[in-house]
């Protein structure tokens, strides 16, 4: 698979299914397993663009092998649209063993329900 245009080898794309709109403005943040420990290490924060897409995760030289999360803060995205979401935060938990894939992670929300699933 190709590398993104900015050369991240994750990106995620939140898309608001209630409203048929983008999940724009939605805060996340990128973390990885520590194994040895069994911490969760933050490596980035970040925010979706007005298209609800984040495609600056993680450098290439920063993306190791191993377990990670993408958590999305759910619940300040829908208050700040005036509504109360059921679910607080969604997190989306993969493992990486390939490298030299580059890997798209699209999150469908509505207020009651989410899916994920790997894209291209």
């Amino acid at each position: 698979m190709a590398t993104s245009k900015n050369g991240s080898p994750l990106t995620t794309h939140v898309l608001n299914t209630a409203d048929g709109v983008p999940g724009a403005r939605m805060a996340l943040s990128l973390h990885r397993l520590e194994p040895q420990m069994v911490l969760w290490n933050l490596i980035t924060i970040g925010t979706t663009d007005e298209d609800g897409r984040c495609s600056d995760l993680i450098t290439r030289e920063a993306f190791t092998a191993g377990m990670y999360k993408l958590r999305f803060e759910t619940r300040q995205y829908w208050e700040s649209l005036g509504h109360t979401s059921f679910y607080p935060y969604v997190e989306i938990v993969f493992t990486i063993t390939d490298l030299d894939q580059t890997f798209h992670l699209p999150l469908l929300l509505s207020r009651y329900s989410y899916s994920t699933y790997r894209g291209t």
